[in-house]
Parts: structure tokens; C-alpha cells; sequence
């Protein structure tokens, strides 16, 4: 038996049980958080806020909340504030814990998967707080409800104390606060104003009516930049738009529901040859298309085409 057949067998032999790990509640977060945020990077740092903030427009498009605010504290921490109902604070059933806590330190927990919490939502699906927990040295949260301020905190995603009642209040919504590890985004911990402020204005643009502000409260680059749109989609066309030369200046717009569906088109024509065209699924920018938006391509180009015909610009078998 050759050497290199020996080291082979004594290995097999070294394979049992005792090398099958079990990673127990949030540890496979921190030991693999790519699979969860794509990266440790830049781009992941800046998930952490984006799963915080989706679960504030989940709020918003489920009709509670109206106000977001999202702060870049002076030890570069983030804070988000919603004015939405406030995460449950009563007994989750299944795991005999307050809500709250089950949805900060458990994977695969949230009012998203047909519960009837949320119709629709963005997103990790119910793994986005969770996950933002385990990779950040600390976090808080405070929940506004029923007249009271419940409060908790945790560690790398372990609890610090239980759920307690810390005041009274006559708001409601809940108030997220964390700091990113430094050991998990060993790239940077440091976010970029500008790159937050960019994605919160589009989630301004696609949520008609929602007020969401940024504060960066940094030492030096204190700056804010607040968002509202009464227009929606359709303001954001004329944004795109705001340095092109338009066919005609107010957007078109249309609307409708099917099956507990709801579509939003906005479109504008310019003198230009090249085409923008951006689809979103509940907020989510989807880059590569998808059967919305060639439903819509689809659409659109029969509509033009009966129009065309009837006002004899076509021949009947003519198509554009």
C-alpha cells in the first residue's frame, strides 16, 4: 500500500460521528454569513440596514405605517424608526417566548409566511432581524405598543435580559438599533450616506405617500436628506427623466388588481433611442426582468398595435 493510500484509510478511519457538527440557533449565521446577506463586504454591511428598513415598508404596504427614519449614529451604529403597530410582545406559542424575541433570535420566524400578519412583504422572509442580530455586536429593540415601551437587548445574537416594560407611551411602531461586527465585516464597518440615501429614496418613489428620512449624525459630515412622494412611481419617471427631452410631460399611469395582485405602470416617452425600463416585486428591484415585466412588454405592444390598426396606420396583418 502506497503512502498516499495509508493517509487515505487512517482519514476514513478519523470520519465519525464526532466530526458532524450541529450548530445550534443563530452560530451558522455567523459562521456562514454569506449564505444569508451575500457577503461580509461593503454590499452586505449595507443589507444589515436593508432587512431592518424592509421590515418598516412591510408596515407601510400592509397600511400601517407612514414615517421611517433612519439614522447613522455618531459611533456609526444604525437606527430605524417606524410608526407602524409595533412587533408583537405577547407569548409566541410555538417556542414560549415573547414575539419580539423569537423574531430577533430565531431563524424562519416572522408574520410573512401566510400567517396573515403581512399580504405582502420584501425581504429575507423572516430571517432578515435574525440574521441582522447575529452579525452585530449589539442590538436593541423598542416597541411601542399599547401604551407601553417594551424593551430588550442581545448580544451577537444571544439575549442580554428578558423582555421588559421600561415606560408608557402614547406612539406606536418599533425602534431598531445596531452595531455591525467588526469581526463578521472585517472589510469595513463604516456606511456610506450616500449609498443608503439612494435606495431609501427609490423605496420613497415605489411606496406612494410614505414619508422616509436618512440623518447621518457622524462627527463632521452631518447631513439629512427626507423623501415624499404623493406621486409614486410616476414621480419617479419624471426623476429619471428630469434631464431628458420629453414627448409630453406628465407620465402615464395606470393601476389595477387581479387575485389579490396589484400592478403600477408609469411610462414616459422621450426623443431618445435607448430604452430605461425598472421592475420592481414587492420593492425588490428585479434586474434580470421577469414574467411582470414581459407581461407588460407583451401588453403594451398589443395595445399600440390595436391602436394602430383601427386608425389604419398598419395594414390589418402588420404588426410593430
Amino acid at each position: 500500500m502506497t503512502e498516499e493510500n495509508k493517509n487515505l484509510a487512517e482519514l476514513a478511519k478519523e470520519y465519525d460521528a464526532s466530526q458532524i457538527q450541529v450548530l445550534e440557533g443563530l452560530e451558522a449565521v455567523r459562521m456562514r454569513p454569506g449564505m444569508y446577506i451575500g457577503s461580509t463586504s461593503k454590499e452586505g454591511l449595507h443589507h444589515l440596514v436593508w432587512e431592518i428598513v424592509d421590515n418598516s415598508i412591510d408596515e407601510a404596504l400592509a397600511g400601517f405605517a407612514t414615517h421611517i427614519e433612519v439614522f447613522i449614529e455618531k459611533d456609526n451604529s444604525i437606527t430605524v424608526v417606524d410608526d407602524g403597530r409595533g412587533i408583537p410582545v405577547d407569548i409566541q406559542e410555538k417556542t414560549g417566548r415573547p414575539a419580539v424575541e423569537t423574531v430577533f433570535t430565531v431563524l424562519h420566524a416572522g408574520g410573512k409566511f401566510g400567517g396573515g400578519g403581512y399580504k405582502v412583504s420584501g425581504g429575507l422572509h423572516g430571517v432578515g432581524s435574525s440574521v441582522v442580530n447575529a452579525l452585530s455586536t449589539q442590538l436593541d429593540v423598542s416597541v411601542y405598543r399599547d401604551g407601553k415601551i417594551h424593551y430588550q437587548e442581545y448580544r451577537r445574537g444571544h439575549v442580554v435580559d428578558d423582555l421588559k416594560v421600561i415606560g408608557e407611551t402614547d406612539r406606536h411602531g418599533t425602534t431598531v438599533h445596531f452595531t455591525p461586527d467588526g469581526e463578521i465585516f472585517t472589510e469595513t464597518t463604516v456606511f456610506d450616506f450616500d449609498k443608503l440615501a439612494k435606495r431609501i429614496q427609490e423605496l420613497a418613489f415605489l411606496n406612494r405617500g410614505l414619508r422616509i428620512s436618512i440623518t447621518d449624525k457622524r462627527e463632521g459630515i452631518e447631513q439629512e436628506q427626507h423623501y415624499h412622494y404623493e406621486g409614486g412611481i410616476s414621480s419617479y419617471v419624471q426623476f429619471i427623466n428630469e434631464n431628458k427631452d420629453v414627448i409630453f410631460d406628465t407620465p402615464i399611469y395606470t393601476d389595477g388588481e387581479m387575485d389579490g395582485i396589484s400592478v403600477e405602470v408609469a411610462m414616459q416617452y422621450t426623443t431618445g433611442y435607448h430604452e430605461t425600463v425598472m421592475s420592481f416585486a414587492n420593492n425588490i428591484h428585479t434586474h434580470e426582468g421577469g414574467t411582470h415585466e414581459q407581461g407588460f412588454r407583451t401588453a403594451l405592444t398589443r395595445v399600440i398595435n390595436d391602436y394602430a390598426r383601427q386608425n389604419k396606420i398598419l395594414k390589418e396583418k402588420m404588426t410593430i
